[in-house]
């Protein structure tokens, strides 16, 4: 009788034991179709494929958990194939790591659009409507006899209003000379004393209010809510987790509700006609052109919100890199400032006047520290969706649906192109490469062919007086007088869509050098 109750055990302990077997073996047997599956090319000119360990979920599931960096450690690790294909659910994503062959990707502009991506992610991160999102989906890329859609209108009147011309001469005045403001009140406030601040942070304020009272007025929202400015970061850190669109105002509650602080904000400024005065011609115009194709106020205010970022982020970040690369290094630090100083013009008013014209040709060390800075910050991807079947440079196929990323990362940190010493910060090799020696597709900050950044003259010149204005005005210190400041690795771990902030937060003691204002002229 007592061997009965131990005979039932071990025979569902058998049935167990064959269960799991099986189950293992059937996993393995799937994974191994699966990893299998993923290497077979769809043609025979496709790509060469990089397999994932995870077959097809695996380059999505780096890119949330590892974000960019995940891709740029692909292309580093497979630099012998300019371009390479990764297998995902239903489609493939192309990775071009060649300059020559991002160039060629430019060129098949008619073939290899960034404009059929853009509906599906202005609804996810703007939060527009189905009927909006429908106004913006139409006629994407016309001909030049063809309707314009609101994509459409909206590129020409930018790169209008931001080619070189007196448009962007006027707007780069006015973002300089309010910034200088800024910049003159800050150090009368500090007078003679010291104060501890982050610096990215510090950048931020002056960034994030000048751009809203350049562009906006003096009426702005966030002069009138000084909330929305925390709210404005909120959003902005929170903007791969809008773009997942999934259960926005759970998933990502925080930015999803900064997103609709702004908005209200913005809705309220439309509705009250406050652009009608203070806003920038360009801005103005933009509202127009919403206007003209059926946008109701609440999807302008999203709309100008798009715009408000494109204005603030880049530059923020970007002038942060810059002021502390520059102060960061006494030897560079002084180089810049003689630069200044041999154009700096002193008035009889006390004023300093600074030409901008000057500060563009005359400043070449403050410039290449500037490029520097983009380049070693700047691991972004310039996206474009395949229309039809195509081969590119009359050698690779690509197939209809799939997305072409160019790897701004890998290219930025190509020995090929940079040198052997591409992974160290130096802003001598602009210097040394000079203009016109490296191809364009390879220095991708600002994007490339149809898709090249409207805004990258304005931005550089706004970065270059900002950066001027701060290292003329203010000496920065390390917090600890016997030491130096330090400078944090980038934060890659993120989606990389715009420049990468630190790591690490970097404190800094800020004391005025000279009060007296510089005026851009």
């Amino acid at each position: 009788m007592s061997a009965f109750p131990e005979f039932i055990p071990s025979k569902l302990s058998f049935h167990l034991d064959s269960r799991l077997v099986t189950a293992v073996a059937v996993a393995a047997a799937l994974y191994y179709a699966l990893y299998r599956l993923q290497k077979v090319k769809i043609h025979p000119n496709e790509p060469p494929i990089v397999a994932s360990k995870i077959p097809f979920v695996g380059p999505l599931v780096g890119m949330v958990l590892d974000g960019g960096r995940h891709v740029k450690s692909i292309g580093l690790l497979n630099r012998d194939k300019p371009i390479f294909t990764l297998p995902v659910p239903g489609s493939r994503i192309y990775v071009v790591t060649d300059p020559a062959l991002a160039a060629a990707v430019q060129r098949a502009s008619k073939e290899l659009s960034w404009t059929p991506l853009i509906p599906e992610l202005t609804k996810r991160v703007m939060g527009l409507d189905a009927d909006t999102v429908g106004v913006v989906a139409q006629n994407l890329d016309p001909e030049p006899d063809e309707p314009h859609g609101f994509l459409a209108d909206l590129h020409d009147m930018v790169y209008a209003y931001l080619g070189p011309g007196e448009s962007l001469n006027a707007l780069s005045l006015a973002a300089a000379r309010e910034l200088g403001r800024q910049i003159t009140a800050h150090a009368a406030q500090l007078e003679q004393q010291s104060e501890t601040v982050d610096l990215l942070a510090w950048v931020q304020h002056f960034v994030t209010i000048g751009t809203a009272q350049y562009l906006y007025g003096p009426e702005n929202p966030l002069a009138r809510d000084p909330r929305l400015e925390q709210a404005f970061w909120d959003f902005d850190h929170g903007l791969g987790r809008l773009l997942l669109g999934f259960a926005p105002s759970l998933v990502a509650r925080k930015p999803y509700r900064a997103r609709e602080a702004l908005v209200a904000g913005l809705e309220e400024y439309l509705s009250a006609g406050r652009h009608e005065v203070g806003a920038a011609p360009i801005v103005q115009r933009r509202i127009e052109i919403a206007h003209l194709h059926g946008f109701s106020v609440a999807a302008t205010a999203r709309s100008e919100l798009s715009f408000l970022f494109a204005g603030i982020v880049n530059t923020a970040t970007s002038t942060f890199w810059t002021v502390l690369q520059v102060c960061a290094r006494p030897a560079l630090l002084a180089a810049v400032r003689a630069e200044l100083a041999a154009v700096v013009e002193e008035t009889a008013t006390g004023e300093r006047r600074l030409s901008m014209e000057a500060l563009k040709g005359a400043c070449p060390t403050l410039h290449a520290v500037f490029l520097e800075c983009l380049r070693v910050g700047s691991d972004s991807y310039t996206s474009r969706l395949v229309k039809n079947d195509m081969l590119l440079a009359g050698q690779w196929h690509l197939k209809a649906g799939s997305v072409v990323q160019i790897a701004g990362g890998v290219l930025h940190a190509d020995p090929g192109i940079w040198g052997a010493d591409a992974d160290a910060f130096d802003p001598a090799r602009f210097i040394r490469l000079g203009e016109g020696k490296v191809l364009p597709a390879a220095f991708r900050p600002f994007g490339g062919g149809k898709t090249l950044c409207p805004g990258r003259h304005f931005a550089t010149h706004e970065i270059l007086a900002f950066v001027a204005m701060i290292v003329l005005t203010f000496d920065l210190e390390a917090v600890h007088s016997d030491e130096n400041i330090s400078v944090p690795p980038k934060e890659d771990r993120v989606l990389p869509v715009h420049i990468l902030e630190p790591r690490t937060d970097v404190f800094v003691k800020v004391r005025v050098r000279d009060a007296r204002a510089v005026v851009v002229v």
